[in-house]
């Protein structure tokens, strides 16, 4: 029962960090198929729904990136990074103001808005299931 579980340097070689950009293709792709089948199951303003979905997972994404690189280069170089949390957090505030929107007009349905915002979850699950199978 001594058995060290400390990885060797051989596995630490192996094991790589997930590739942001394989799963924002990931994502994309699913939107894509994901708008293309709403069209097709469902309704016009289905397909419709699920990219506009997907586009605010691609606007939250860039959005959290910018400002999570700014508040490290910040504190990379230095300096205190001057960060609110009400700041932070204002990206869901406003992304809950335009899904309430669009749910509260009814222009699009909520549920394929929401399917399209899980897009970023769906292909991390995805991008696991990949490094899993095929080990890349």
């Amino acid at each position: 029962m001594s058995d060290d579980t400390e990885p060797t340097a051989d596995a630490a070689e192996i094991i790589r960090p997930p590739s942001h950009e394989r799963i924002l293709w990931i994502m994309a792709v699913l939107g894509v198929a994901g708008g293309i089948a709403g069209f097709a199951f469902r309704s016009f303003e289905f397909g419709l729904g699920i990219w506009v979905g997907t586009a605010l997972a691609f606007v939250n994404y860039y959005w959290l990136k910018s400002s999570l690189r700014k508040i490290f280069s910040a504190a990379e170089s230095g300096e205190k990074p001057r960060m609110l949390a009400g700041k932070y957090f204002l990206r869901y505030v406003i992304l809950a103001i335009i899904v309430a929107a669009i749910y509260v007009t009814g222009v699009l349905p909520i549920v394929a808005v929401v399917l399209g915002m899980a897009g970023f979850g769906f292909a991390v699950v995805i991008e696991g299931l990949i490094r899993i199978v095929v080990r890349v």
